[in-house]
């Protein structure tokens, strides 16, 4: 009998501070290169003497990628520069991070060991959303991001209900991030709705509460203006497109 083929584990690692579904987006990119996905997350000492303080702390952020559903293992304190040695330990087949070079503290690339052992994979970084960007949103108060009221025929056919989406929504971007999973007659249904913006541990310990009620769970997310209207200023933080990608990334 021919033995069985050795599953490919995947590595991603990073801060994920502040997440969105570029660093979802991202993971799903990082699943669909092999069969395991494992994903570091590094701690709060490390961002800090790498790159800064993060917004986030470190059991926050495990808790938003622990509940990504491409996520097979999630490795605590991850550290910063990656090495061969750790990959060997975790059984690690490559590495996959984006286009953009990640330095560490003494300015060299955090992944030059293990690229100069041919182990190293890029993918597409997702344009148009950054950690850096949400906090300037934060910060300078900017409404630039939020859908405007325009309906759109595309939003009338997306299993969510919205009338103002922005032009970055896609079918395509949609439906990666979309499971075709149905209700079976027999299930308890559960509803629940919000603004789901800048979504994080809390979000997903709620959805996790609400699902534990039933069998399946729908969740209702509020449109940019429906949001503005009662929390004002510039919120939500992320628009409409940003917050169900978020939502969706869940398992």
């Amino acid at each position: 009998m021919a033995s069985e083929q050795k599953p490919v584990r995947v590595y991603c690692d990073g801060c994920f501070d502040l997440t969105h579904y570029g660093h979802f987006n991202a993971l799903r990119q990082a699943k669909e290169l092999g069969d395991v996905l494992v994903v570091g997350v590094h701690s709060d000492a490390e961002i800090k003497r790498n790159k800064g303080p993060p917004v986030l702390n470190e059991d926050e952020r495990y808790t938003a990628i622990r509940q990504c559903k491409w996520v097979d293992e999630l490795v605590e304190d991850a550290p910063y520069s990656c090495t061969v040695e750790f990959m060997d330990k975790h059984n690690i087949d490559f590495i996959v991070h984006g286009e953009d070079i990640t330095v560490n503290a003494d300015g060299v690339d955090a992944y030059h060991e293990v690229k100069a052992s041919g182990r190293f994979r890029t993918i597409k970084r997702t344009d148009g959303v950054s950690s850096t960007d949400l906090v300037g949103r934060m910060l300078l108060l900017t409404k630039n991001h939020l859908a405007d009221e325009r309906s759109s025929a595309l939003a009338q056919k997306l299993p969510f209900h919205s009338s103002s989406l922005s032009t970055m929504t896609t079918s395509r971007v949609l439906s990666a991030f979309t499971s075709s999973c149905h209700p079976k007659p027999t299930d308890r249904i559960i509803y629940m709705d919000g603004a789901f913006d800048l979504f994080h541990a809390g979000h997903v310990k709620t959805l996790q509460a609400a699902k534990a009620r039933g069998d399946y769970l729908i969740v209702g997310i509020h449109e940019d203006v429906v949001v503005n209207a009662y929390k004002g200023a510039n919120y939500p933080i992320m628009n409409l497109f940003e917050r169900v990608l978020s939502v969706l990334s869940c398992r």
